[in-house]
């Protein structure tokens, strides 16, 4: 019965909007006969299938009583986005199918019902049908661009990554927007294909095609880094990790771990040391702040790296750098004043866990790990570290 209720609830809009293209019909018609005695008797027959809950025989009845032209192409349109909005796509695509059906269309008309069958599709995961009619269309010379877009999404969604490079390319030249960025995402993503597969003079020329394109495209560099880095090629590694900072320098705190590793190998802190006050520096970065602390810890002592810590912290409060301070006053601590402390560190790190460490900057989706591509809007390169009390 809901299914039902929720049926007739957007069927409603169905019946005002074929109620409306009758009445402009019938004005226009005469105006000095009774607008009652010109609708079709269809119509009231598909006003008693919506009383009755048969919505489908609804549709039937309204889309045959409708004669398509110039007129009541709009009214077809209407009808199907209507349905599609609500997710009822299977009748969407009848909408559309008896639209392009008509013989009558001109090349216009029939290129926008393409388009929104093709969409139709898209939202069934019929991507190979969906395909063709974007390809279709984009052989009739109309709406060109919303076709390239629209195979994009495709090609993104089926992960096929040389016809989304192709695809992307040409939506560049038929539009006059760069889509650099995005281009060399896809280059990636190639790239993360060929390391998984063992291929690495692929993976190498993927990552210098990403780079060539958009040369602030940090993740290839962090790709390549990583890939150096597993294989001791420690100065290479950390040569492009720094890179990061020139690229997107939201993205360092991600390189930090990775960076004091390099230094470790190559036993050469002291210049990691003097590298990292500089990025605190300039950028206060919480992850940034505790890896120093880490080696002066290391250097002068437990008591140095506090205060470095308190002083930082004071300038960029953050709860990871509370967090740390209370670990080390745990160390110190002892009697009621511990277990007070116990208490504030499970706060902190109930807040660090459950907090999302990254959101993207385009739609707000919050994320508990970096994704290249966000899962909500499919935007590129828009998930970054949060910055801030509860961040960075």
């Amino acid at each position: 019965m809901e299914a039902t209720t929720a049926s007739l609830v957007w069927l409603i809009p169905l019946a005002a909007i074929i109620s409306w293209w009758l009445g402009r019909r019938s004005v226009r018609q005469s105006n000095n006969s009774s607008i009652v005695h010109r609708i079709s008797p269809e119509y009231f027959k598909g006003l008693n299938y919506l009383l009755n809950e048969q919505p489908d025989k609804a549709i039937e009845v309204f889309v045959k009583m409708i004669e398509v032209d110039s007129e009541t192409v709009e009214t077809h349109l209407a009808l199907g986005n209507l349905f599609r909005r609500r997710g009822e796509v299977d009748r969407a695509i009848r909408i559309h199918q008896n639209l392009i059906a008509r013989p009558t269309l001109s090349r216009e008309e029939r290129a926008i019902a393409l388009l929104e069958l093709g969409i139709d599709y898209m939202r069934s995961g019929l991507f190979d049908r969906a395909e063709n009619l974007f390809k279709e269309l984009l052989e009739s010379g109309i709406h060109s661009i919303q076709a390239y877009k629209e195979l994009l999404n495709i090609y993104q969604q089926e992960q096929e990554w040389d016809n989304a490079i192709v695809t992307a390319r040409r939506l560049e030249e038929a539009s006059g927007e760069k889509r650099s960025d995005i281009i060399a995402q896809f280059y990636c993503e190639k790239a993360e294909q060929m390391r998984q597969e063992g291929n690495y003079r692929a993976m190498k020329d993927n990552l210098h095609k990403a780079i060539s394109i958009d040369p602030d495209c940090a993740r290839a560099s962090m790709i390549e880094a990583d890939y150096l880095f597993k294989n001791d090629k420690l100065k290479q590694a950390i040569k492009l990790y720094k890179r990061i900072e020139y690229q997107d320098k939201a993205l360092l705190p991600e390189v930090m771990q990775p960076l004091l590793s390099c230094y470790k190998l190559v036993n050469n802190k002291e210049d990691f040391i003097r590298y990292l006050y500089r990025i605190v520096d300039e950028y206060g970065s919480i992850t940034s702040i505790l890896v120093l602390a880490e080696l002066i810890a290391e250097k002068e002592g437990t008591e140095v790296a506090v205060r470095f810590i308190t002083r930082e912290v004071k300038k960029h409060p953050t709860v990871k750098g509370v967090d740390r301070l209370i670990e080390y006053a745990l160390s110190r601590a002892d009697g009621s004043s511990r277990d007070s402390l116990i208490t504030i560190k499970e706060l902190t790190a109930r807040l660090i866990k459950d907090r999302s460490m990254y959101k993207c900057t385009s739609c707000g989706f919050d994320a508990k790990q970096l994704h290249w591509q966000c899962p909500s809007c499919k935007h590129w390169s828009s998930i970054k570290p949060v910055y801030g009390l509860e961040g960075e």
